[in-house]
């Protein structure tokens, strides 16, 4: 009875966890990112696995996790930020820059006054960052293109397709192009590529945002982004140097009721999968880890990021015995016979850390009877070196796990006693040599 007990209480708590997944945006790289690894773990037959549902927009997949109709969710926080979303990775970064030709003459923000500015993001959640961004460098962004030509301050947006970018700017129906696109992508490259034709000797200006941290105390929901120094093709490649700007993200969230152990396993699992799912998708490449410097900040951040997920970053994950210890022991007093069995399991959990100890000793007291007749002293400085590595892993290993009293001392002995035997070899000798029996200091044997 009790081990029938035992075995049904195995197998709940060994099923895997299906968790309901929002994807978007439609036509997006993400809802392929996440077909990807749902299918990879179903084939891994992990204790994860993911139902899809497909929504239209971001704003839309935000609210379905907002509203708890969900377990995940592909949420843009600038568009949509749900109250009780928490990041575990970042799925793609968006950097927002604008490149130019060089004889456009321009360098900044405020030279794309009374120009023409050229965008090929489609998304109206993007035309809103760059309003937003334009308003920030006291632009004023107009989507139309008046008669009359656009005011001093105002900054034309003028929607356009990659294969017709070389004919717009040509014929100057736009000045610049602003991007809102992951820097390393192919496509960015060939943009800027195009735009470097455009001009008569083959050089295009690269600008991002200034004043980023205040632009970031305006629109909490973006973030910092480098474009790495030479990242563009060219002569020369662009930018000069590494170019600090703002944008936008995509980003994995949990519902913040998650537990941490199932959203540590979703975590580890996507990046541990990556060199796989990148053979389904090239989007499995742009994934990542929120940055955070310590455990506070991220939990408290405004993009704060999730307690499991932080488990799985600073590798403080909980084992399967930790995870489920009180459900374990609640199910030892009410099934009887079933405490039995858990009390076995401990025991030879704890056997086998006692056993890992017990090599290290024994290993030591080798390593003493070793020292004791060896007289090289390359060979002992090795000897010494193992000891001090075995000891490292005792201390590591006692740290982490509770263990004996009388298994410790009996390490902590060997490892005095080696340690010992050594420094009496090694300092034996007047000149810091190995002492050999038989043998006068000046070096002669007695007769």
């Amino acid at each position: 009875m009790a081990l029938a007990v035992a075995g049904l209480a195995y197998a709940y708590l060994t099923h895997p966890t299906t968790l309901i997944v929002a994807v978007a945006p439609n036509g997006g790289s993400e809802p392929a990112l996440m077909r990807a690894y749902a299918d990879a773990l179903t084939k891994g037959k992990a204790s994860i696995r993911l139902r899809l549902v497909p929504f239209g927009g971001v704003r839309e997949s935000a609210e379905a996790l907002r509203d708890g109709k969900v377990d995940l969710a592909v949420v843009r926080p600038d568009v949509s930020m749900p109250r009780n979303g928490l990041t575990l990775a970042v799925l793609r970064e968006q950097a927002t820059f604008v490149v130019a030709p060089r004889q456009a003459s321009i360098d900044g923000f405020p030279a794309l006054a009374g120009k023409r500015l050229g965008i090929l993001a489609p998304r109206k959640a993007d035309h809103a960052l760059v309003r937003g961004l334009m308003a920030r460098h006291g632009l004023d962004l107009r989507d139309d293109i008046p008669d009359g030509g656009a005011s001093a301050k105002a900054v034309t947006l003028v929607p356009v397709e990659e294969a017709d970018l070389s004919t717009y700017l040509a014929a100057g129906r736009i000045d610049a192009v602003i991007l809102l696109t992951t820097p390393t992508s192919a496509a960015a490259q060939r943009i800027v590529g195009l735009v470097r034709d455009a001009d008569t000797n083959g050089e295009a200006a690269l600008f991002g945002i200034s004043d980023i941290p205040a632009t970031l105390a305006r629109m909490p929901r973006l973030q910092a982004v480098t474009v790495p120094a030479g990242l563009f093709d060219g002569d020369p490649r662009l930018p000069a140097e590494d170019l600090s700007t703002v944008g936008s993200s995509y980003r994995l969230m949990a519902r913040s009721t998650l537990s941490r152990s199932v959203a540590a396993e979703v975590t580890q699992h996507l990046f541990e999968m990556r060199a796989l799912l990148s053979e389904a998708t090239h989007a499995a490449e742009d994934v990542s880890h929120p940055a955070y410097e310590t455990t506070v900040g991220a939990t408290s951040a405004r993009l704060p990021i999730h307690p499991g997920a932080i488990d799985y970053y600073e590798r403080e994950q909980e084992s399967f015995i930790e995870r489920y210890e009180s459900w374990i022991y609640l199910v030892a007093i009410f099934g009887g016979g079933l405490g039995s069995v858990v009390a076995w399991l401990r025991q030879r959990v704890g056997r086998i850390r006692r056993e890992r100890i017990e090599v290290a000793t024994l290993r030591l007291l080798e390593l003493r009877s070793n020292a004791r007749g060896e007289i090289d002293r390359a060979k002992l400085e090795a000897i010494a070196g193992e000891t001090d590595d075995l000891a490292a892993s005792i201390a590591r290993h006692s740290m982490r796990r509770a263990t004996e009293p009388r298994t410790l001392a009996a390490a902590t002995f060997a490892i005095d006693a080696t340690r010992s035997t050594i420094t009496r070899r090694l300092g034996g000798h007047p000149n810091g040599g190995v002492a050999v029996v038989g043998e006068e200091p000046d070096g002669e044997r007695k007769r």
